[in-house]
């Protein structure tokens, strides 16, 4: 027979034995808020529905982007409609090329566009940042001059000018891109920079003899990623909308190749015509894609917001 006080000891260990608290760390605790999220999560399925096309789309395409069906060359009013009988899924261009080839190379051009796009701003806009928020002074002061005299000029303006004196091409088009897009990102990242240089973490670091570079790598940039990553998803959908508004316009991506809001702007110019599948396919992808990056926008915000939790 066990005593009273060798009962009570069992029973303690028992409970410590079997009674484990795990902790969460900021990134589970931030995925789990990310999934709960179910617009954020219908948003994830719907892009992950248009790139999965892009993929596996070209595998089903009867017609190439630039093979012209004469059968149907200029009889937009009838066999030029969508058909699976003719393999023009998505129906014909003006000028009797297959919409549906069509419409999946626009869009993987608008997608690779808006990442490449935003993966170059990004990079430059953060270390940019970090560097005149860091360093701090007079180094700062003419660093973020130099960003608000860039800020002042239309960043539309900015992009026109560098397609037309450099030539139109997709290198350009992401130079053009990504030189307008890490003003914003500079500033934010500036910010943010500031309020973390005089913690108590990064006086101890100092204090420990680490490197400045360092300390920007290791201890500034890891608190800075959750703002980063959210702006980030909202700068996809901003340089798509740019890209789209200089190919609307006649500017952006030149033939042979096409992108979303150059086949939007061919379908809006024929719709008097009655072919109004030539503005519909890749006007309700492009309006797809840019309502889902906002909504996984809105869901990462939330999910990384301190605030909330």
């Amino acid at each position: 027979m066990l005593g009273k006080s060798q009962k009570a000891a069992q029973l303690a260990g028992d409970v410590t034995d079997h009674t484990v608290i795990q902790g969460r760390s900021l990134w589970q605790d931030a995925r789990m808020r990310f999934v709960r999220n179910k617009a954020a999560m219908a948003s994830v399925f719907i892009l992950g529905l248009i790139v999965l096309f892009t993929i596996i789309g070209p595998y089903f395409a009867v017609w190439s982007n630039e093979e012209i069906d004469w059968n149907v060359m200029g009889d937009v009013a009838g066999m030029g409609m969508p058909s699976i009988e003719t393999g023009h899924y998505f129906g014909v261009d003006d000028l009797g090329r297959d919409l549906y080839s069509r419409v999946i190379q626009a869009t993987t051009t608008s997608l690779l566009v808006g990442l490449i796009g935003a993966a170059t701003a990004l990079i430059v806009g953060t270390c940019y940042g970090i560097a005149a928020g860091y360093i701090g002074g007079r180094t700062d002061g003419v660093m973020m001059r130099f960003v608000d005299i860039l800020l002042a000029i239309p960043a539309t303006l900015i992009v026109i000018l560098l397609l037309v004196v450099a030539g139109r091409s997709f290198f350009m088009l992401f130079i053009a891109l990504g030189a307008v897009g890490w003003l914003t990102m500079a500033r934010i990242v500036r910010g943010q920079t500031l309020t973390l240089k005089n913690r108590e973490f990064i006086e101890a670091a100092r204090a420990a003899g680490v490197s400045e570079l360092t300390i920007m790598y290791r201890h500034i940039l890891p608190n800075l990623l959750g703002v980063v990553i959210v702006y980030a998803s909202l700068l996809v959908p901003e340089m798509i909308l740019m890209e789209s508004f200089i190919s609307f316009l006649g500017l952006g991506i030149s033939e042979p190749y096409t992108s979303l809001g150059r086949l939007i702007a061919e379908g809006a110019g024929t719709m008097a015509y009655g072919t109004l599948w030539q503005l519909m396919y890749p006007l309700t992808i492009y309006v797809a894609i840019i309502i889902s990056m906002f909504f996984i926008g809105d869901g990462l915000r939330d999910a990384l917001d301190p605030k909330d939790r």
